[in-house]
């Protein structure tokens, strides 16, 4: 092969190299949605959420390196933290991490009124918790990642405390599915006679609002335990 022809050989296959070794971005991954999505948390202020039932946010609640992080000092006030938004149809993207053996939770659907004294009185909620020595570890349906009372998890894909953990929650039309770290671990029908049997096997039996709403808001829970939330938004459906 002459020099020339080697030379021009090599030229047309440099481009090809390179594509075939650059890294693919973003290829169907469900952790970097693009199109459609509301960002519910800037990164850097509480623009856009409130405490429940109170026109600010409890100076509890800080951001810190790109989180929304519950950490209260004495005397400081926390309260859960609700979105001024309202969804019905929705997907719901967010990344959490919780401190050693605390407690927390994603409600979603809460009603905020006067005739409600705390958002999960009218929220279903999917579990925020470190499953290795939280007390609520040892009930099954309160573990990380559950139908908060209602429905546990297929499996435990829950990461350790002070790990991020990455959340999708779905509801359309009633259908509702969650999933963490990925995995699709929970799913439920919203308003037909099982979903009112297993509230009335549930705590929530005496809450005659619970589970009832087809739209409402989104809770971040204040259980009194440091929690971080960061990457929140959320896709119309």
């Amino acid at each position: 092969m002459s020099k020339s022809y080697s030379f021009i050989v090599v030229l047309f296959l440099l481009p090809l190299l390179a594509f075939r070794s650059a890294p693919l971005q973003n290829a169907g991954t469900t952790d970097a949605p693009t199109g459609g999505w509301i960002s519910l948390f800037d990164g850097q202020t509480t623009k856009g959420w409130h405490s429940y039932r109170k026109d600010y946010v409890g100076n509890g609640w800080k951001v810190e390196n790109g989180a929304l992080v519950l950490d209260k000092g004495e005397g400081q006030e926390g309260g859960d933290l609700v979105s001024d938004m309202e969804f019905e149809n929705y997907d719901l993207r967010l990344e959490w991490k919780i401190a050693p053996c605390g407690n927390s939770g994603i409600i979603f659907n809460a009603q905020e009124s006067s005739d409600y004294q705390y958002p999960w009185q009218t929220g279903p909620e999917m579990q925020v918790l470190d499953n290795s020595c939280h007390p609520d570890a040892k009930i099954i349906t309160h573990r990380a990642g559950d139908l908060y009372d209602m429905i546990s998890c297929k499996e435990e894909t829950v990461l350790p405390a002070n790990e991020w953990n990455s959340v999708r929650i779905r509801i359309k039309n009633g259908k509702g599915q969650f999933w963490l770290n990925g995995k699709k671990i929970v799913k439920f029908t919203m308003f037909d006679e099982e979903w009112a049997k297993m509230i009335a096997d549930s705590k929530f039996k005496d809450m005659p609002g619970f589970g009832t709403f087809r739209k409402g808001h989104l809770v971040l829970q204040d259980h009194g335990d440091k929690v971080w939330f960061r990457n929140i938004r959320v896709k119309e459906l």
